[in-house]
């Protein structure tokens, strides 16, 4: 088995697309590759998990605690030949002065080494130093071999090639030439997602055979080799039999899950149906909603169109439906959206209307408490969870009731987050279903005592 870090100097590097070609240009190989996300992410993991051909799956110091993300390294690369993670930022870059949440720190805690991916535009001679420099910051590290990027041609590599080999002993595995085809498209909040985009496989493709060409592959799994195997997970508690069904929005404006949540959804006892908030003319019979992140702003005409849908789902939440909504779920599910001028009307099941702004309202780890009148969870405590998002809402009554109080972060309003309207719960915070956090689990369960309640013909309100 090979196991390895992907990381870099700095962000905007390429190692995001790196490790995407890297995944294709081994997937083609025959090998089964584990791709694995540091920190909270949901794009780079569509695009890595595609190119993989399975699912990929995040790991994140602040959601996780050291035991958990050991078990989730093991439970989803104990099977595969090559398990892959992509770093966030730079190697050392993280929140504290320590780096205990840096990208050192996991390749540390997991005994992995590390593939550093350096953007040598501009740089001959002072490649050296800054090889050895990352090297010496931290000597338990193992810098296993350097992938240079957006050369300049090949007297660029030549020459950088050279200064290396001279001044260093960590190998050049890789020199990858400026290309267009390398590019993938970005936005305000980022990458496009690959669910978004028909065209997504042919670029992977592309970037595949591009990355193998200009990266030793033989030599990139020589020296990742691992010296022992990961150990058998436990297996995932397992409900039995679905007993419920759980409505799930995926397509290209709703794609923002963690493969792990959807996971923990299925092995508490949930059936997830999934549907299409574009295409789809009704909801499907099922018993409760769940609606995550995407970019319902750049679907706009497409989501006011599809009337009858947005009519189901509203009458759906007005009748008690249990329904969980994260970020764009949360717009959708507002009575309208507003951006660059244009607004369009949603499924107006929670009385507030979204505007889009230039900048992001609310960006990285939140931590909220929870309040009473929170529909599932039931008990007084503060939750990990992240945000990251260019809107507000506008427009919500003094009375509104919210599922958290803000300790840390924006949420809704600076102070607020998780609207609560009969047994819907929608938020800007994006849970993860961790040890400390058995949020799927808490979902099902009420969905589950709600469709029970629904058959004694009770209503089941908050």
């Amino acid at each position: 088995m090979q196991r390895f870090l992907v990381s870099a100097a700095h962000k905007s590097s390429g190692k995001t697309t790196v490790s995407i070609g890297l995944c294709a240009a081994l997937h083609a190989r025959g090998l089964t590759v584990q791709p694995f996300k540091k920190g909270p992410d949901y794009i780079d993991p569509l695009w890595l998990g595609q190119a993989a051909g399975r699912a990929a799956r995040n790991l994140d110091f602040y959601l996780s605690p050291h035991i958990e993300l050991k078990a989730q390294f093991a439970r989803h690369g104990h099977d595969a030949d090559v398990c892959l993670i992509e770093g966030n930022k730079g190697l050392y870059d993280g929140l504290d002065l320590d780096g205990a949440n840096s990208n050192a720190a996991l390749a540390r805690l997991l005994d992995l080494p590390v593939i550093l991916v350096l953007d040598a535009r501009g740089m001959t001679r002072g490649i050296a130093p800054l090889i050895l420099g990352y090297q010496a910051f931290d000597r338990e590290l193992k810098i296993a071999g350097v992938i240079l990027n957006q050369l300049g041609g090949s007297r660029h590599e030549a020459k950088l090639r050279a200064v290396i080999e001279h001044y260093t002993d960590v190998p050049v595995i890789g020199a990858i030439h400026s290309d267009s085809r390398l590019t993938l498209t970005e936005r305000h909040l980022g990458l496009m997602p690959a669910n978004e985009s028909d065209a997504a496989n042919r670029r992977i493709g592309e970037i595949a055979a591009l990355v193998a060409e200009q990266v030793d592959l033989d030599r990139l799994l020589a020296l990742t080799t691992a010296s022992q195997p990961l150990p058998l997970p436990l297996p995932l508690r397992q409900a039995g039999t679905a007993t419920l069904s759980i409505g799930i929005a995926q397509d290209a404006a709703f794609g923002f899950y963690y493969a792990d949540d959807l996971d923990a959804l299925a092995a508490a006892g949930a059936r997830l149906v999934p549907f299409d908030t574009l295409t789809a003319a009704h909801l499907p019979e099922v018993d409760g909603l769940f609606i995550g992140g995407g970019f319902p702003e750049s679907f706009l005409d497409q989501l006011e169109a599809n009337a009858g849908l947005r009519s189901d789902i509203a009458a759906a939440i007005e009748a008690g439906m249990p329904a969980y909504a994260e970020c764009g779920g949360l717009m959708y599910l507002s009575r309208s959206i507003t951006w660059a001028g244009v607004t369009r009307q949603m499924v107006g099941a929670i009385a507030g209307d979204v505007v889009m702004h230039d900048k992001p309202v609310g960006r990285g780890y939140v931590k909220v408490a929870v309040t009473s009148d929170h529909p599932w969870l039931g008990e007084a405590t503060t939750l990990p969870a992240h945000e990251f998002h260019y809107s507000g809402l506008e427009g919500i009554a003094p009375d509104t009731h919210f599922a958290y109080r803000m300790v840390r972060g924006n949420g809704i309003d600076g102070d607020n987050d998780g609207i609560v309207y009969r047994n819907l719960l929608a938020s800007y915070s994006h849970l993860r279903s961790t040890a400390g956090c058995d949020w799927a689990a808490r979902f099902v369960s009420f969905v589950r005592e709600c469709k029970a309640k629904t058959v004694e013909k009770k209503r089941c309100l908050p």
